[in-house]
């Protein structure tokens, strides 16, 4: 039997197939430097799962990295690729996997390399914050696009042409962009339930125990709602309007009156369900905000005071250094030193847990000392 194939409006080819003769495709995963370990892996497990479910090899992939030397994920271990990106490789898709700092891993050969892959026609992706790479290399411009929340505020700055959506993955034309952890996964078995139907799709999902294949439109991270759930819809619409104006915030009165209820009703809203007022809220955003723009871009600080909806640098920096505990000025500091490859002495000096003599150290105290410097380091109070 013949192999035949068609176009879908997407741009991701949909093979229809009887027997055996499939195209095997051939998927390249660029590792970035302090890529998510977890989101390789749910990208690349469903494919091996394919194989197997279909009994012949539907998909091949390849790692690689820019010099093909091993290369450090975000928890410490070391991941040793295939392939250099000097191997000359035929691929039918290029999938670049970042994770921390993706501002920091991405190298000129990996835009050189990506735009040539482009030139190629190669389909492009990218898993949790790999989109940073394909944006610098100027892939992604008039694309909608997925990736983690956390970079989304830098990414909004550094590439305004290019269209952030807080989808858990998008597959628009021949790109397809996922944000992290698990929703590699979901676009996975989306892709491969457009290549091969949704049985195999579905029989993946089986084996993997996944109870639904999440699609385009999921949303990730809406934290609210999972801990409010919809019982509180006036609420999320506030928050949602809080969010969507954070250079231009947005006075108490007027978002009350935006969704129907008095100003009031919006303060007890609040207190009861958040315990405490919307303006420390809205605060709250502003200002974390701001803590990402200072770590994830070279903004200057009146422009990220700017960013955020604060009139003056000098207020800003008061309302910075009562929440955070020190001035932005402090966290630019600390955030453009480089990284200094620390003594295990000094490493274990800080660290939250006693280190046993005679055993070999973990790279669980590297990946925790790497994650200072991140947005989200310390930001949950955690209670016995």
């Amino acid at each position: 039997m013949t192999n035949a194939s068609r176009k879908d409006p997407d741009g991701f080819r949909s093979l229809q197939t009887k027997g055996n003769g499939i195209k095997t495709q051939a998927i390249g995963f660029l590792l970035l430097d302090n890529f998510t370990l977890i989101s390789l892996a749910s990208a690349i497990e469903p494919l091996r799962m394919a194989n197997q479910l279909a009994g012949h090899e539907l998909y091949r992939w390849y790692t690689l990295t820019a010099d093909g030397k091993p290369v450090s994920a975000s928890d410490g271990l070391k991941v040793t690729p295939d392939v250099s990106l000097r191997t000359p490789l035929t691929l039918d898709m290029v999938v670049v996997c970042g994770g921390v700092g993706p501002h920091r891993s991405v190298q000129r050969e990996h835009v050189a390399w990506l735009q040539g892959q482009a030139r190629l026609s190669r389909r492009l992706g990218a898993i949790c914050t790999g989109s940073w790479a394909l944006a610098k290399a100027g892939l992604l411009d008039g694309y909608d696009v997925s990736t983690h929340w956390e970079c989304m505020a830098a990414m909004r700055e550094a590439f305004p042409r290019v269209e952030l959506t807080t989808r858990l993955f998008c597959i628009d034309r021949d790109r397809a962009t996922s944000s992290g952890g698990t929703a590699p996964l979901d676009m996975m078995l989306n892709l491969i339930a457009k290549d091969h139907g949704r049985e195999l799709s579905a029989g993946i999902s089986e084996m993997f125990i996944c109870e639904r294949v999440r699609n385009e439109q999921d949303q990730q991270r809406i934290p609210l709602l999972h801990v409010l759930g919809t019982t509180q819809p006036k609420l999320l619409e506030s928050v949602a309007l809080m969010e969507a104006n954070l250079e231009e915030p947005i006075g108490l009165d007027e978002l009350a009156c935006y969704v129907g209820i008095s100003r009031r009703q919006l303060e007890r809203l609040f207190q009861k369900n958040l315990d405490c007022s919307p303006s420390r809220y809205y605060l709250k955003l502003r200002l974390t905000r701001a803590r990402q723009l200072l770590k994830q871009t070279s903004m200057s600080i009146i422009e990220v005071a700017s960013a955020c909806g604060f009139v003056s640098t000098p207020h800003f920096s008061k309302c910075y250094r009562e929440f955070f505990g020190f001035p932005p000025r402090d966290e630019r500091i600390g955030n453009l030193q480089p990284v200094a490859r620390l003594q295990v002495d000094a490493l274990f000096k800080d660290a939250a847990f006693e280190v046993i003599s005679g055993e070999p150290v973990s790279s669980a105290l590297v990946a925790l000392d790497q994650a200072r410097g991140e947005p989200t380091y310390a930001s949950v109070t955690v209670t016995k």
